[in-house]
């Protein structure tokens, strides 16, 4: 699976973790990898646990009730450097800069997420995609580590 430019957002500003959720689900419908009623289902996983991974990231995903409505495995990305706080409410902000919306057939997504997982553990590496000028230097930085 190949990330796309088409599939990254470059400098998004959202207000809330749901705006940010409903952008990367868009673009995962926008490229015909899921229906429309997998973003209720990923608004519905944040519901019940958060997906920020920490570093900065957030991996929203759809419930295993949403993979129904997932046709094929996917990525999308939103770039937010001013960063969206997944834990409005909480004593500590849980900020993301990062947002990779994933769609998965069966357990394929789940190769995608270690790799994205990975690659960010390394906060530099976010900070450098949190930084990069491109969709296509957000690809290369993803082809050179990832692979």
């Amino acid at each position: 699976m190949e990330l796309k430019a088409k599939n990254i957002l470059l400098n998004q500003t959202f207000s809330t973790k749901e705006e940010a959720i409903k952008a990367v689900g868009t673009l995962l419908v926008e490229d015909g990898a899921v229906e429309e009623s997998y973003i209720d289902s990923m608004l519905d996983r944040e519901k019940v646990v958060t997906t920020h991974m920490g570093n900065f990231v957030a991996i929203p995903h759809g419930t295993d009730e949403g993979k129904e409505f997932v046709k094929e495995t996917n990525i999308t990305i939103a770039q937010v450097p001013q960063g969206v706080n997944f834990a409005p409410g909480e004593d500590e902000e849980k900020m993301a800069m990062m947002i990779f919306g994933i769609a998965g057939v069966g357990n394929e997504h789940l190769d995608v997420l270690s790799k994205i997982a990975v690659f960010c553990s390394d906060v530099e590496n976010v900070v450098r995609l949190a930084n990069a000028d491109s969709a296509e230097e957000i690809i290369a930085m993803f082809e050179e580590e990832v692979e």
